[in-house]
């Protein structure tokens, strides 16, 4: 099993009891092919998606003051499907943490999605369990802000780069190039700043806690000051 420390250094947050790490770290299938009843991550899975909703539905009531219950719901939803807590637990590299039973390495568990959603949840339990709500709600805001800022685009514009593309390329058969500007911060918690570029004009600039996020701030705000123009 690869260093602990590395682990916690890339979410941030430091373990007082590092059994709860590891615990989040094990699979069910330990117990299993142990046939016993072995401690492992399912009960810090639901612990951690009940923490999880709580913050994230926070976030979107505060932020989204005029949206219904159902466009809050499906908002979250978003946020929170199976695919994306996989590639947050990708991100992390939390496979390479797992502890799983043979037959499971053996089957590609270290790579299964829901494997990775899973051990991901149980992540965010354990971080409540030894740092309290506090430490908690830091590492989800932490790991969704990029996911956050794409929700937040006005009324019409799900998707703003191929937006702005749809515009641009109906005046002239250049599309718009994305560059990355900057970057800064440590490597849990960076800040990019990426430009949006036509026919080598800059248009805008934009920021975010990943480069796809950054980009499309940059082509909402070129959005904007194209359509105000």
């Amino acid at each position: 099993m690869p260093d602990l420390a590395a682990l916690q250094q890339r979410i941030g947050h430091k373990f007082r009891d590092e059994s709860l790490l590891r615990l989040a770290l094990t699979h069910p299938s330990i117990a299993h092919e142990q046939n016993n009843r072995s401690p492992h991550n399912q009960r810090l899975e639901f612990l951690g998606d009940a923490i999880l909703g709580t913050v994230l539905s926070q976030q979107l009531y505060e932020k989204f003051t005029d949206a219904d219950e159902g466009m809050l719901t499906k908002s979250r939803a978003k946020l929170v499907n199976s695919s994306s807590l996989a590639a947050h637990g990708r991100a992390l590299d939390l496979g390479a943490y797992l502890i799983l039973s043979r037959g499971e390495e053996n089957s590609g568990g270290r790579v299964r999605a829901s494997t990775l959603a899973d051990a991901f949840e149980a992540l965010l339990g354990a971080v409540f369990l030894d740092g309290g709500y506090d430490a908690a709600r830091e590492f989800i805001l932490q790991e969704f802000a990029a996911d956050y800022a794409e929700l937040a685009l006005p009324a019409g514009i799900d998707n703003p780069k191929g937006e702005l593309q749809e515009l641009l390329q109906s005046q002239s058969p250049a599309a718009p190039v994305y560059q990355l500007i900057s970057s800064d911060g440590p490597d849990h918690d960076r800040n990019f700043v990426c430009g949006v570029f036509h026919a080598g004009v800059e248009l805008a600039q934009g920021t975010g806690k990943s480069k796809k996020a950054a980009e499309s701030e940059a082509a909402l705000a070129a959005l904007k000051k194209l359509k105000g123009s």
